[in-house]
């Protein structure tokens, strides 16, 4: 069953959203505001997001950024908002679709149809990553040699190996993995890149997979 994540601040258009997905067998999530709505990415991994840009805490763009410091899931934004400029900035943040509100039901669904359908085309490639001398699935949350991780560790290592050779921003990783009030906590990144290291690098000391950008974040090397 595909996983939709609707994020709204109308409570009246959430509750309609939910009603029609899953009358045509999605199974849904909905969260009122950005900060929810990157929580329950994180938590959930739905296979699609429909976002409303404007939201009360974070804009829209904003949690377009914050997804795609992690995951490529297909995004299809909404929006009351008239001005081109908005549709251009979702699309450049990263959304896959925009569709303007007042919209019709039916066609919200054949873009959901559309976007599952082209998603479904990816990645079986980015399932998995090779660090060192593991295979990492991450799918099904394994490493080979019978390497263990925590869920935190779980969670900075996907950001990293979803988004191969990329810098991935403190900032970006402190969000996901920790949230919004610990964008400061610095030393969390130095600390559990420590223990990835430890545990996937052939020479923790001399990492060439795990590297830190000073200053800046990290980046998974293939």
């Amino acid at each position: 069953m595909t996983r939709v994540l609707v994020v709204d601040d109308e409570p009246q258009i959430l509750r309609a959203m939910r009603i029609n997905l899953v009358a045509r067998h999605y199974e849904v999530a909905v969260a009122p505001d950005g900060a929810t709505a990157l929580r329950q990415a994180a938590d959930w991994h739905p296979d699609l997001v429909i976002l409303d840009l404007g939201l009360p805490d974070i804009d829209g763009v904003d949690v377009i950024h914050g997804l795609r410091g992690w995951t490529q899931v297909p995004i299809i934004v909404l929006s009351g908002r008239s001005d081109g400029h908005d549709k251009v900035d979702a699309l450049d943040a990263g959304a896959d679709d925009y569709v303007t509100k007042p919209f019709g039901i039916d066609e919200l669904l054949a873009r959901v149809r559309a976007v599952t359908r082209r998603a479904a085309a990816l990645t079986a490639e980015s399932a998995e990553a090779r660090v060192g001398d593991h295979v990492i699935d991450l799918v099904g949350k394994t490493i080979s040699g019978g390497v263990r991780l925590t869920p935190t560790e779980w969670h900075f290592l996907e950001l990293l190996l979803r988004n191969p050779g990329k810098l991935v921003s403190q900032r970006q990783l402190l969000m996901e993995v920790w949230g919004a009030s610990y964008q400061k906590e610095t030393h969390y990144l130095r600390q559990y890149m420590a223990q990835l290291r430890r545990k996937l690098e052939r020479d923790p000391a001399h990492p060439v997979h795990l590297l830190t950008e000073p200053g800046m974040g990290y980046r998974f090397q293939p």
